[in-house]
C-alpha cells in the first residue's frame, strides 16, 4: 500500500505543480526535473528579517490526511512548499506605475519536512527568513501561497526585529487551502488599525481588493475552501422532493419576512425551483459556510459537534424504532427521576438492534450505554436539591424573572388584559378576567390601586399564538393560548393569581376566543387542575422561548450582521476588530440548525408544540422585531418592568427590584457599552468622521437593506450618523451575541432537563368534569399529568437536545477575553480592553454576592437554583453559567 501512495504522490505532485503554475518560482518539466529555485536563493542578501509562523496542520491520523502529508513532503522536495512575500505599507515599486505597496522577495517556510506534525491538530512553529531591503519600509501585509496538497490553519506571523519598526505581528486565524483553490493569492494584514481614509496609500488597493474577494459574484455552488459571504432566504429548511409532509414556506420576502442567512448556492429541488436541495449526508458536518466560520478543531472534536450529528442521524430514528416496538408512557415522576440515576430501560433485543454498529467513542459517550439501559442524564439543577420545589407557585413565577426565559413578563397597565389582534379578523380576543375573581389575591388592594402601585404583571402568550393555534392543534398537539396574571408581593416575590386558557372559536376566528380561567389550589382535584394549567403555560413559554427568544432573536437576527461585517468592513477597520470575536461559530451553528434542528421534521418540530408551523410562526413574530428594542434598557422599558431614571448608572429604575436577569443584565449591558464607547472614541473624533467612513456606511446600509431586507424601510433603524448611534448599535450587537444568548441558552437543561418543569408540548386538552380523563386526574394525578405533556420518546429526544445545547465547548472564549492577546497593535485599545475585562470580573463578583443574600428571595427560590446564567466565566461542560463572546452553540 505504501508503494502505491508514493506512486500516487509523485503523479499528484506533478499535476498539482503544473496546475498551480509558478507557485514558488519553480518549474517542473515533463520529466519532473526542478529548475529556477536557485534564483530565489540568489536573492537573499546579507541582511535578513527573522519571522515565526504558527500554524496547525490537519490531523494526520486520518488516512486521507496521511496521504496528503506524503504528497506535501514531495512538494517540499520539489521546491513547491509554502511561500510568503511581504508587502510594504510605506513604499511602492519605483519601477512600476502600480499604486500598490511594493512586494518583497519570496521566502520559504523552513524545516517542514523535519518538523513532524503532531498526532492531533496542535500548533506547529516554523522559522522563516525574509530578505530585507532598506527601501521596503513597514511591512503592512504579506502574501502566502500554499503549494501543498492539503490545507492548514494559519494562526500568525511575527517578524521579530524590523529595522525602524521593531516587532510586527500578523494575527491571521484563517484556513489556507492549496493555491489551486484560489484565483488570487491569500493576503494577510498586520494588526494595525486604520479607518478607510487613514489607510496608507500603498495598502489602500489591497484593502479594497480583499473585500471584493470576500463578496464573490453571487453565482455558483460554494465549496468548502471558498471564502465568500453572501445572502439568501430560508429556502433550505423544507424538502419538497421528500413529499408533501416536508413542504414548508420559504422564509424571507413580503409573505414571510425573515432575516437572511448565508448563501450556499446548492442546486434547487426538482419539485420546487425556488427551494434549495438539502444535504443527504452529514459526513464531517460538511455544510458550507466560509471556512473560517466553521467549528474549530477542538470544538469539532468535542462532544458538542458530533453529538448534534449523532442525535439527528442516529438517536432520533433509533428512538422512533424503540417506541414503535415498545410504546409506553411515564406513569409517575419517579420514572423520570430514574433517567438520572440509571437510564432508560429497553428490551434486550431492541437495545441490540439500536446499538449495533455504534462503536465510535462519540456514540458511546452520547448513549451512555449500561447493560440494557441507555441515555442516562445528568441531574438538572431544578431538582438537584429539592425534587418537588418546581411544583410550587413561587418557583413557577420566579422562573419568569430568573429562569431560562426571563424576557417576556411585562407590567399590566390596563385591566382586563386586552388583545392587539384585529377584531375584524379575530373577533373579541380580550381577556375575560374580572376584578371580582382576583381580588382575594391583591392583599387588600383594588385592581386600580395594584396597577397604580406597579403590583400587577402578566406573562402573555395569547396574541403571538392565537392566529396559528387552529393550525397547530390540527396536528397531534393540543395547546392553548395562555395569559398568566401575577401579583408582586411585599417580599419581592411574584404569585400567580389566575391562568386564562384560550382556544379559537369552533365556528370561525371572527367569533373571538373561547376562554376558561383557572385559579391556584392546594388540595384535591382542583390542585391537579391547577398544575395542568401551569403546564399549558410552560408549554407555550418553552416553545416561544426556543423558536423566538432563542433562535429568532439571537441566532437568526445576528447572522446578517456577521455577513455584512465581512463583506464591507476590512480586517483593518476598528469596528471589524471590535465585532468579529462576537461572531465566532454563529454562521456554522445556524447552518447546522437549518440542516437538522429547525428543518422540516427536524428535532425542534419533533419536540415542540408548534410542530410543522414552528418556523412559519417565527416569521409572523419577526414582523414586530425592532433592532433598537433589543437594547436591554429599551426592552425593560417597553415591557413596563422599568422606567427612565437619569440618576441611575443604567438610565433605568426597575419596578421589580429583585429581578435577577434584569439586575445582572443591566450591569453587563453597561459594562459592554462603556467598553464600546471607550474603544470607538479612539478612532472617531467627531460625528463627521463616522459619516465620512465609507466602509462603515456601506456596512450599515447592507446590514439593513440586504441582511434584514424585509425590515429595510422601518423608521427606527439608526442612521449611523453619530457616535451615539454607533455605540448603541455595536452594543446591541455584542449584547445579543453574548449576554442575551447566554441568558436564554445555557439554562435550558438546568431548568428544562426535568420535562415536567418545562414541558415543550401538550397532547391533550384540559379534562372536562365527568370525562374519563377527569376521573384519571382524580385517581392518579401524576399519570394524568404525564400523559398530557411530552411522550416518553419526546422527553428523551428533547432532553438529549437541550443537554447538548446547554454545554460549553473546551475552546470557548468568554466575555472580557480574547482568543489572541495581539488582536491589535493599538496600545490604547489594549488598555481599554483590559479595563473592560476587569469590569466584567467585578460584575461577576457582585452577582455571586447577590446570590447569597437571603433578602433577595428570587435569586434562588424554592428549587434552590441560584441565578448564575449571567455570570461571565465558566468551565467546559454543563455549568449553568458563562457568557461566551458569541452565539457558538
Amino acid at each position: 500500500m505504501f508503494g502505491k501512495i508514493i506512486g500516487d504522490a509523485l503523479k499528484t505532485t506533478g499535476d498539482a505543480l503544473r496546475t498551480t503554475g509558478d507557485v514558488a518560482g519553480s518549474v517542473v518539466n515533463a520529466g519532473g526535473n526542478v529548475i529556477d529555485r536557485a534564483t530565489d536563493i540568489g536573492w537573499i542578501g546579507n541582511r535578513k528579517i527573522k519571522g515565526k509562523v504558527i500554524l496547525m496542520r490537519s490531523n494526520v491520523l486520518d488516512f486521507n490526511e496521511f496521504h496528503s502529508t506524503v504528497l506535501d513532503g514531495f512538494t517540499e522536495l520539489l521546491g513547491s512548499g509554502i511561500v510568503l512575500q511581504l508587502v510594504s505599507a510605506t513604499h511602492v515599486d519605483r519601477h512600476s506605475n502600480d499604486p500598490r505597496g511594493k512586494v518583497g522577495r519570496r521566502a520559504y517556510l523552513e524545516r517542514w519536512l523535519t518538523s513532524l506534525p503532531p498526532l492531533f491538530a496542535g500548533e506547529s512553529v516554523f522559522q522563516i527568513n525574509f530578505e530585507w531591503d532598506e527601501e521596503f519600509g513597514y511591512p503592512g501585509a504579506f502574501y502566502i501561497r500554499n503549494g501543498h496538497t492539503s490545507e492548514f490553519f494559519l494562526k500568525s506571523l511575527t517578524l521579530e526585529d524590523v529595522p525602524g519598526y521593531g516587532k510586527v505581528h500578523f494575527d491571521c486565524n484563517s484556513w489556507v487551502y492549496p493555491q489551486r483553490r484560489y484565483n488570487k493569492d491569500r493576503i494577510f494584514f498586520a494588526n494595525k488599525t486604520y479607518l478607510p481614509s487613514e489607510t496608507p496609500d500603498p495598502l489602500r488597493k489591497y484593502r479594497e481588493e480583499e473585500l471584493v474577494n470576500l463578496r464573490g459574484n453571487g453565482k455558483g455552488e460554494r465549496q468548502e475552501w471558498d471564502r465568500i459571504y453572501d445572502y439568501d432566504v430560508y429556502n433550505d429548511i423544507a424538502d419538497p422532493d421528500g413529499g408533501d409532509k416536508l413542504v414548508r414556506p420559504i422564509l424571507g420576502g413580503s409573505d414571510y419576512p425573515y432575516p437572511r442567512r448565508g448563501r450556499t448556492g446548492r442546486p434547487r429541488t426538482r419539485r420546487d425551483p425556488n427551494s434549495e436541495s438539502r444535504l443527504k449526508s452529514m459526513i464531517g458536518l460538511n455544510i458550507y459556510v466560509p471556512r473560517d466560520e466553521n467549528f474549530g478543531h477542538l470544538k469539532m472534536g468535542d462532544f458538542l459537534g458530533y453529538a448534534l450529528k449523532a442525535l439527528s442521524s442516529n438517536i432520533k430514528p433509533g428512538l422512533q424504532t424503540i417506541f414503535d416496538l415498545t410504546p409506553g408512557e411515564f406513569d409517575k415522576f419517579k420514572e423520570l427521576h430514574n433517567l438520572y440515576e440509571g437510564g432508560f430501560p429497553i428490551p434486550p433485543n431492541v437495545f441490540k438492534t439500536f446499538t449495533d454498529g455504534l462503536t465510535a467513542p462519540m456514540f458511546k459517550e452520547l448513549l451512555r450505554t449500561d447493560g440494557e439501559r441507555f441515555l442516562r442524564f445528568p441531574v438538572p439543577q431544578v431538582i438537584k436539591d429539592n425534587k418537588s420545589g418546581w411544583r410550587t407557585d413561587e418557583e413557577f413565577a420566579r422562573e419568569m424573572i430568573a429562569g431560562v426565559n426571563p424576557i417576556l413578563i411585562r407590567r399590566l397597565q390596563h385591566f382586563p388584559p386586552s388583545s392587539k389582534l384585529d377584531p375584524k379578523v379575530y373577533g373579541n380576543q380580550n381577556s375575560i378576567i374580572t376584578e371580582e375573581q382576583i381580588k382575594d389575591g391583591l392583599e387588600g388592594l383594588t385592581v386600580n390601586e395594584a396597577i397604580k402601585e406597579n403590583k400587577l404583571y402578566i406573562l402573555d402568550h395569547h396574541d403571538a399564538l392565537m392566529p396559528y393555534l387552529k393550525k397547530i392543534n390540527s396536528t397531534s398537539t393540543k395547546s392553548y393560548a395562555t395569559r398568566t396574571l401575577l401579583f408582586l408581593k411585599a417580599d419581592g416575590t411574584l404569585k400567580p393569581l389566575v391562568i386564562e386558557l384560550s382556544l379559537p372559536h369552533p365556528q370561525g376566528d371572527e367569533h373571538g376566543a373561547i376562554s376558561k380561567l383557572y385559579f391556584p389550589a392546594e388540595n384535591g382535584v382542583e390542585s391537579s387542575i391547577w398544575q395542568l394549567a401551569k403546564a399549558y403555560v410552560a408549554v407555550n413559554d418553552a416553545g416561544y422561548h426556543q423558536l423566538i427568544c432563542h433562535w429568532l432573536h439571537t441566532h437568526a437576527v445576528l447572522e446578517p450582521f456577521v455577513i455584512a461585517t465581512h463583506r464591507q468592513l476590512s480586517v483593518l477597520h476598528p469596528i471589524h476588530k471590535l465585532l468579529v470575536p462576537h461572531y465566532k461559530d454563529t454562521m456554522f451553528i445556524n447552518a447546522f440548525a437549518r440542516q437538522t434542528l429547525i428543518n422540516a421534521d427536524g428535532l425542534l418540530e419533533s419536540t415542540h408544540f408548534q410542530s410543522k408551523y414552528a418556523m412559519e410562526l417565527s416569521s409572523y413574530v419577526y414582523k414586530e422585531w425592532n433592532f433598537l428594542e433589543q437594547a436591554l434598557p429599551a426592552d425593560l422599558i417597553k415591557r413596563g418592568v422599568a422606567i427612565h431614571d437619569s440618576s441611575s448608572s443604567h438610565g433605568v429604575k426597575l419596578l421589580i427590584e429583585d429581578y435577577p436577569f434584569a439586575v445582572d443584565g443591566l450591569e453587563i449591558w453597561s459594562t459592554i457599552k462603556n467598553w464600546v464607547a471607550a474603544y470607538c472614541s479612539l478612532y472617531y473624533k467627531d460625528d463627521n468622521a463616522i459619516q465620512n467612513d465609507i466602509e462603515l456606511q456601506s456596512w450599515w446600509k447592507e446590514a439593513r437593506e440586504k441582511g434584514h431586507a424585509d425590515k429595510k424601510d422601518e423608521p427606527w433603524w439608526p442612521k449611523m450618523h453619530t457616535m451615539a448611534e454607533l455605540v448603541e448599535s455595536c452594543t446591541i450587537i455584542i449584547w445579543i451575541a453574548s449576554a442575551l444568548h447566554a441568558a436564554v441558552n445555557f439554562g435550558q437543561y438546568p431548568y428544562g432537563g426535568f420535562i415536567p418543569n418545562r414541558p415543550t408540548l401538550s397532547r391533550r386538552f384540559m379534562p372536562e368534569v365527568g370525562s374519563k380523563e377527569y376521573k384519571e386526574l382524580e385517581s392518579n394525578p401524576e399519570k394524568a399529568f404525564l400523559k398530557t405533556i411530552n411522550s416518553q420518546m419526546q422527553c428523551l429526544l428533547g432532553m438529549s437536545l437541550i443537554e447538548i445545547l446547554s454545554r460549553h465547548a473546551s475552546d470557548e472564549v468568554y466575555l472580557g477575553q480574547r482568543a489572541s492577546l495581539e488582536w491589535t497593535a493599538d496600545k490604547d485599545a489594549i488598555n481599554a480592553f483590559e479595563k473592560f475585562g476587569e469590569e466584567v470580573h467585578g460584575v461577576e463578583q457582585r452577582i455571586m454576592e447577590r446570590n447569597v443574600n437571603i433578602n433577595l428571595k428570587n435569586r434562588t427560590g424554592p428549587a434552590n437554583v441560584p441565578y448564575t446564567l449571567l455570570i461571565p466565566s465558566s468551565t467546559e461542560g454543563l455549568t449553568g453559567r458563562g457568557i461566551p463572546n458569541s452565539i457558538s452553540i
